[in-house]
This record gives structure tokens, sequence and C-alpha cells, in this order.
């Protein structure tokens, strides 16, 4: 029995990760990689858009430099990131010619999915570059990356990437079958997830392998979340299997399946749900919260009691409890000097109008 896709898969994103590029030694493993290209090309070929998200610059730059343990300072993190990403690369350029493939690079940040214009902009581009037949080879940029270099950082960005892109399924590889089931003693895969539990996130807690991303397999699901909120269904499988692409799209059963949601969060709402990072917090009195809950209402001014941050107007917000739970997210009418201008409260703008506001899980 094949598996069902919620539509015809015309474009996949595929996450290759660390593991599966350098699985032994700090070099490329081009064997595996060219099986790998080998396979997308040829998914190309029969007219399924394929968009590869790489991880493996800082371990192989790791190896360019002759340096055994991974660097501990973010300036020596984004220095491998630099040497490493021009040998991935060359790599890939070499390996996608030999499968008549042509590949581009695609460097991308977190603000590029933070900024709506940003974030618009790079769905065009790679729009552009599919429209040519031409494979995006996309990667975190580390070398300018503020925020701190983390192996899994990749899961997430692949998430991310397949909701802009309007992706059909998102194919995460790693060295793993799937996600394995251990209780009772046992050590069985799951070959369907139709949703990600609390006893699912137990389970996936003790699956992390060190010497794999460090996020393991809590991020792949973190980043499943991401893309299954969005209506694409994704695939944990080990990315040395035979001709793994191939039979995964044809729905074969590979790797645990992970089921997309049927309540499909509009694209701006899963923009302010998972793409922007939220710049403050405004927390609420009982009765904002509960005029919130009740759905289909915009935050009004007189139930705002504080905030922190340093937002502008247009900067997504967390909306907490006074117990700091979190409600919603929303783009905010105001910045934080706009609400300490604001002495009366009665009759102003809303902080964030209900169309720019998700509530969190009830």
């Amino acid at each position: 029995m094949t598996r069902q896709f919620p539509r015809p898969v015309k474009r996949i994103v595929v996450k290759v990760g660390s593991s599966v590029i350098a699985p032994y030694t700090m070099k490329a493993s081009t064997a595996q990689l060219k099986s790998l290209v080998a396979q997308m090309s040829r998914l190309n070929q029969n007219g399924i858009e394929v968009i590869l998200v790489s991880s493996g610059a800082i371990v192989l730059g790791m190896g360019e430099l002759g340096i055994g343990a991974r660097p501990s300072d973010l300036a020596s993190l984004q220095a491998m990131a630099a040497v490493g990403q021009a040998v991935l690369m060359k790599t890939y350029s070499d390996l996608f010619k030999k499968a008549d493939t042509q590949c581009a690079q695609v460097l991308l940040t977190w603000d590029d999915f933070d900024s709506r214009a940003r974030y618009n902009n790079a769905r065009h581009t790679l729009a552009a570059i599919l429209s040519h037949g031409v494979i995006p080879v996309i990667n975190e940029n580390d070398t300018i990356s503020t925020d701190e270099i983390k192996f899994g950082d990749n899961d997430k960005l692949s998430a991310l990437v397949a909701g802009l892109v309007h992706a059909d399924l998102l194919v995460l590889l790693s060295d793993v079958e799937g996600l394995y089931d251990s209780q009772n003693g046992e050590k069985k895969i799951f070959a369907e997830v139709k949703e990600i539990t609390r006893e699912i996130e137990g389970v996936a807690s003790g699956t992390t392998k060190k010497h794999m991303s460090r996020g393991g397999m809590t991020a792949k699901l973190d980043a499943i979340k991401i893309a299954t909120h969005a209506n694409i269904p994704c695939v944990i499988a080990n990315g040395e299997g035979k001709d793994v692409l191939p039979r995964i799209v044809a729905g074969e059963r590979v790797g645990t399946f992970f089921f997309e949601k049927e309540d499909k969060t509009l694209a701006r709402q899963h923009w302010i749900v998972f793409g922007a990072k939220p710049k403050g917090v405004v927390t609420i009195d009982d009765g904002a919260k509960a005029a919130l809950l009740q759905g289909g209402r915009s935050l009004l001014l007189p139930g705002v009691v504080s905030w922190k941050g340093h937002f502008k107007i247009d900067d997504v917000v967390v909306v907490c409890d006074k117990n700091q739970e979190e409600i919603a997210r929303g783009v905010s009418n105001y910045s934080v000097a706009d609400l300490h201008k604001a002495v009366d409260k009665q009759g102003q703008r809303e902080v964030i109008h209900c169309d720019n506001l998700v509530l969190c899980k009830r």
C-alpha cells in the first residue's frame, strides 16, 4: 500500500544533513552525494522541481583547515563556514554538471524571513531560478549570521523554505531510518505520525545523536510542525538508502511520514507565527485575554498592562497574559514609544488588528 499525498508532488524541498554529507570524516562523502545529486537531477528532469537545503559548511571548513574539535566562539564558526561553503558548493556544482543539471547557490539569514518584503523577494528569486530548470542549493548564511550557529538550524530553515515556495513535500535526510519508538525495550520506526503530540516529542528527545546535528530529532520535529501547519507533508528518512528520493515521491513507505495539518494556516498567519522573529512582548489583562480567546477580536489599547522589547510599528510581538503565558502573536500598530505616549487609552486604534493576530493553541 503506497502513501497518499494531499496533492501531486510537483515541487519538493530536500534537506541533507551534515551526517549524510560527511558521515565519518570531515571530508565530503563524494559517493553518497553523487547518488543524491543523481536522484535529484532525475526528479528535476522528470518535471519535479527540487530545492535543496544543505548543511555541511562548518564541518567541511573544519576538515579543510585540519581542525578536529568544533570551535565554540562565533567568529571561528563563521570562519569555518566561509571556508566550508566554498568546498560544499564546488562539490555540488561539479556533481550536478556531471548529472546534466545546473545548480545555484542561495544563502539566506533569518532576517530574510523576518522582513516581509525580503521574504517575498526571496520567493520571487527562487521561483525565477526554478523556472530555468536550475536546482537552488540553499544554506544559512552562517558567515554573517549574528545568532549562535548550531547544527540543526537547517531543519528549521528547510521547513521555512518549504512554506516560502509552497512545496508539496519536505524530505529530511539524515543518518537514521526515521523516528524511532524505543519504548518498552523495543526499537521500531514509526511508519506514520498524524500529529506531533507531547508523547511523540518525549520519544524524540532520546534519539539525538552527538555526531549528528546538535538539534537531533527534536529539531526535526520542530521543523515538521512548521511545514505541516503550512499543509506540507514531511518524511524523515535515511539519506544513504538506495534511490531514497524517487521511492519517497512514488509513495513508497520509506522512513517516517508526517501528515499535513488539515487546518492550513494562511500564508501571512504562517509568517507571523513561524517566519518572523518577535521583537517584544505585550502583556494583557484578563478581560483582554478572554476577548481574544473568543476569536476574531482585535487587541485594544485599554487591555494592555505592560510591554517590553524594542519593537516598532509593523513588528511582530508576542501577546502574553499576566502569568507570562503566550496567548497570541501579531503585528503591532504601535511602537514602544507610541505605547509610552498613549495616556488616553479609550478610542485609540487597536494595538493588533484581528487580521494580523494569530492565537496559540487553546
